[in-house]
């Protein structure tokens, strides 16, 4: 893998949003944006981090105050603190210990220790940290490290993940010994790094991985028979587009509108396959790891439709079925797609569900309601109550089954279902 050390000039002080004149000296850059350009991985938004030898929040402070930037104390102990530009964000750590040397071993990984000074353009690299960036190699700086946080068990492989790296033997067969620790981690900072592995084109082999390593068993013990078909969902999609032109964007929806804040719809995919089929338990297990209330009903609204899909050919399911189909699932549909061919339900199956969704004016997939409870009560003199949304329920199903096109019709439907109901209750009594 080719690396250029010139290609650190992206680092330089010309390009940062702030007046470099500000910073002490000496200071370094450390981390995945030294990293990352030595790989000459670009991004549209940066993270620098540096390290200085004193007063970091303080440093963070007045460049925050000066440019009217975001401000936040990350760690008050470690004196870490973060600057937030509309470009670029930009961490302070003071040094730990008592030198550069005795700080950088104690980071997670030899590719993240590599330190750059962009004032002096001095690399320094006690690791031999340049030679596993080549040949694509994570490799831990120290094993204690790992146990100290061990939420860097995971992010080994969600770095591995991202870079397209293998990880280290050794690194690996450790991370495998110290897997109960990834237990006293915040459930949140497990949901990050997993959600980063959910995301990534390449993810599920790697979350398969760190299941096998014992990292994952513990959150989805009922994983294992389900990661060989985690794996198919990115083959499904690729299969799926060819006759779906939207089905990418539609998947790269986050549940609550945008990936920033939530998964995507994607990601919720994976995660439906990782957690227990019976939807009590995957709420369970999704609860402990923090998700929020939207993730959690999309990923059991795709469990049950999958459930649903499995009982019964979709050429074979009945108009009614189809149409409570749509209202479960709703938004969550494209999720729910490739996650049935991911498991083998046909294409060609699928596609009769696909065909509604995609055609927004079918009215099984997107119906449209002909009246609303308003002009039931009014219409047939009812009280408010289950009974009109019952009401309503049938009538638009009559409408998807095209047995009724007009208002006029709903409300003469909605008089006969009524009239039907009296009798049964007659019958019962």
């Amino acid at each position: 893998m080719a690396m250029s050390i010139n290609y650190l000039s992206i680092l330089s002080p010309e390009t940062w949003p702030f007046d470099g004149k500000m910073l002490p000296q000496p200071v370094y850059l450390v981390g995945g944006s030294v990293r990352d350009a030595l790989l000459k991985r670009k991004s549209e938004y940066l993270d620098l981090d540096f390290i200085v030898f004193e007063q970091a929040v303080s440093i963070a402070r007045n460049i925050a105050k000066k440019y009217q930037a975001g401000f936040v104390v990350l760690d008050a102990e470690r004196k870490i603190a973060r600057v937030v530009f509309k470009e670029m964000t930009v961490d302070f750590a003071e040094i730990e210990g008592d030198s550069l040397e005795s700080d950088l071993w104690r980071r997670d990984f030899t590719i993240n220790a590599i330190v750059y000074n962009p004032f002096t353009d001095e690399l320094i690299d006690l690791f031999n940290a340049l030679k596993d960036l080549q040949n694509g190699m994570i490799r831990m700086v120290k094993s204690e490290n790992l146990k100290d946080d061990p939420l860097r068990l995971l992010r080994a492989y969600r770095q591995a993940a991202q870079l397209g790296f293998v990880i280290c033997p050794e690194t690996e067969k450790t991370i495998g010994e110290f897997a109960p620790f990834i237990s006293q981690v915040a459930a949140e900072r497990v949901q990050t790094e997993l959600g980063y592995l959910l995301s990534h084109s390449d993810g599920m082999v790697w979350i398969e991985k760190a299941w096998n390593n014992g990292l994952l068993s513990d959150y989805f013990p009922t994983a294992k028979n389900n990661l060989e078909i985690g794996k198919k969902i990115e083959i499904a999609v690729k299969n799926l587009k060819e006759n779906w032109s939207n089905l990418e964007v539609e998947l790269g929806t986050g549940v609550r509108g945008t990936v920033k804040t939530s998964l995507s719809l994607l990601a919720i995919a994976k995660l439906a396959i990782l957690v227990d089929s019976n939807p009590e338990k995957a709420e369970r297990e999704l609860m402990r790891l923090k998700y929020s209330n939207a993730e959690i009903r999309s990923t059991i609204a795709v469990i049950k439709g999958l459930a649903k899909l499995s009982e019964i050919e979709v050429s074979k399911m009945s108009v009614r079925q189809q149409y409570f189909c749509f209202q479960e699932i709703g938004k969550n549909f494209p999720a729910l797609a490739v996650v049935a061919v991911a498991k083998g339900i046909s294409i060609e199956e699928v596609n009769y569900l696909i065909k509604r969704y995609i055609n927004l004016e079918d009215p099984v997939a997107h119906p449209i309601p002909l009246l609303n409870g308003n002009d039931l009560i009014t219409a047939l003199k009812l009280p408010k109550g289950p009974i009109v949304g019952q009401l309503l329920t049938e009538i638009s199903i009559a409408r998807a089954e095209e047995k009724i096109f007009t208002k006029a019709e709903g409300i003469k439907l909605g008089e006969k279902l009524i009239e039907v109901r009296k009798k049964d209750s007659l019958m019962d009594n």
